[in-house]
């Protein structure tokens, strides 16, 4: 008598990350959050100017109502003391404080998974002079080195390669947009240490695994092996500490805001718009209030995201 064989599909790790991630509900609140925000600063001042003329930058002609006003049906958020639409500049400033997570994480994966992994890799003396470039690097406060860098490089003396980048995308003359593309880079590379350290261990658990050797006997170069096999065999850990890498450098930059050393007027973060909202929060207390909640809303979600990609991705807790 034949037995009945049931036969299970097998799923791939990113598969099967998907199908317990979905089963984790902060996560996929996280997820549903960072999305409608990235939807909302992409979309939502253009809405705004269509529909009301309000912009960022906004204000009005008629001194009467340059003034701080309360949250109504015109003005969802209220104004600022200028008369500006918070709302409005909420948005535009998420565009800023996202684009900041982003790009200086990019910037701080590029860097540190090419480090961490070369170092790993090549073991010895090499792996060992390097890291301890990294343990010193890690004894200097990274928002001194941040500030130095936008010191010495602001201004003036700002790379002319973003000179080139803002005048492109925002026109001649605009210091205010090459300070905040300085702000990015700057800030993504001092973000890159931990990601290397993350990334070399994970290289010096695979390559003495045997698709490494196999790769070696084959001829491939070692560039090849190590961003053709290892680094793609790392992705798990990168993804997860990206996504926790972006709260923090938000954080960073809007501290770097606070003191005045991130976003110049008339461009606006979240961080530089609490930062305003400081200052009149006796009187205006929803100058504080709403770019306040934005932020923390966000930044609470990226990290029930990443805290979520960390357990679907974790090979410890996957079920056969």
């Amino acid at each position: 008598m034949a037995e009945n064989i049931e036969i299970v599909k097998g799923a791939s790790l990113w598969r099967d990350a998907w199908r317990r991630l979905r089963r984790n509900k902060l996560a996929m609140f996280g997820l549903g959050v960072i999305a409608f925000m990235i939807v909302a600063v992409i979309i939502g001042p253009a809405i705004i100017k269509w529909t009301t003329g309000y912009t960022y930058d906004f204000i009005p002609t008629d001194r009467d109502l340059v003034k701080a006003m309360p949250p109504s049906f015109r003005h969802l958020m209220g104004t600022d003391d200028a008369g500006r639409d918070i709302f409005a500049r909420v948005l535009q400033g998420g565009r800023i404080s996202l684009m900041v997570g982003v790009i200086s994480t990019t910037v701080s994966l590029i860097i540190g998974v090419s480090y961490g992994a070369t170092a790993g890799y090549l073991g010895g003396r090499i792996d060992n002079l390097m890291m301890r470039i990294v343990d010193i690097l890690y004894s200097i406060p990274y928002i001194l080195i941040v500030i130095v860098l936008l010191s010495v490089f602001g201004g003036p003396s700002t790379p002319e390669w973003i000179q080139w980048l803002s005048t492109t995308l925002g026109g001649a003359g605009n210091q205010g947009l090459s300070q905040i593309f300085l702000l990015f880079f700057a800030l993504g590379l001092v973000s890159w240490l931990t990601m290397a350290r993350v990334v070399r261990g994970q290289i010096l658990s695979l390559k003495n695994q045997e698709f490494v050797l196999a790769a070696k006997a084959t001829g491939v170069s070692t560039f090849g092996i190590i961003f053709r096999h290892l680094v793609p065999n790392a992705l798990g850990p990168v993804i997860v500490y990206a996504t926790l890498t972006v709260p923090s450098v938000m954080l960073t930059e809007a501290f770097l805001s606070y003191l005045g050393l991130g976003v110049q007027p008339p461009y606006a973060s979240w961080g530089s718009l609490a930062s305003d909202g400081v200052k009149n929060i006796a009187i205006f207390p929803w100058q504080l209030l709403f770019p306040g909640l934005t932020m923390a809303l966000t930044l609470f979600s990226l990290n029930f995201l990443g805290d979520g990609l960390r357990d679907a991705l974790d090979p410890q807790t996957r079920k056969f």
